[in-house]
């Protein structure tokens, strides 16, 4: 496992690449963050960036998605997969956002998980991007890298990963931190033969090949 020092380093040279560390998912209100973050389980975030703009347009309001039908819904998101749950988790969040949080997305990890589709890979983006809170949003990127730098101990478990994270990791640093992953997931580190003959974290990894 990495000590404080190594893992400062390998932080800094990540600020290096990626110095904005934005979400790639596009949005502009709060709740399509929300709405975003759940269509793209088992989808690509281009692929929901595709579908949003009509979806959003469609549906402009936090009241029109809670007044809808899921099957109107569906008909805009069938490409991001499971469409059907996804279309019923979206009407059901909204309807409610409206009755039982005023419209807004709510800002704690009880409060979010409680949301129909919402896990805490979800809760915790929500929190970082939209409430600044130290965040650790563990998808398939963050828990493959972090394994192989040696920051955790290689568990694939989403949640044990979180656990290891919030005790590496400075609060201050989390949730850039974990967008970064993201990026760096698909440029260099990727799942099946990463760029290790060009990879900037290659000393400080324990897994190189």
């Amino acid at each position: 496992m990495k000590q404080a020092a190594q893992i400062r380093e390998i932080i800094e040279v990540l600020k290096g690449l990626y110095p904005d560390a934005l979400c790639s998912l596009q949005y502009e209100k709060d709740y399509e963050l929300l709405f975003a973050v759940r269509l793209s389980a088992q989808c690509t975030d281009a692929r929901v960036n595709m579908v949003t703009p009509a979806l959003f347009a469609r549906f402009p309001t936090l009241q029109s998605f809670a007044e809808a039908d899921p099957k109107d819904v569906g008909e805009y998101i069938h490409s991001c997969g499971f469409y059907n749950s996804k279309s019923k988790d979206l009407v059901e969040c909204a309807k409610q956002l409206m009755e039982k949080h005023g419209g807004k997305v709510p800002g704690t990890m009880e409060e979010l998980t409680a949301l129909p589709g919402i896990g805490r890979k979800t809760a915790n983006l929500i929190l970082g991007d939209i409430y600044g809170e130290p965040s650790y949003v563990c998808d398939t990127h963050c828990i493959r890298i972090t394994g192989r730098l040696g920051i955790t101990d290689g568990s694939k478990d989403p949640l044990q990963v979180e656990r290891q994270l919030r005790v590496a990791l400075p609060p201050e640093e989390s949730g850039d931190f974990c967008h970064r992953m993201v990026l760096f997931g698909r440029d260099i580190c990727t799942a099946r033969s990463p760029k290790c003959a060009e990879c900037p974290l290659w000393e400080l990894c324990d897994g190189k090949q």
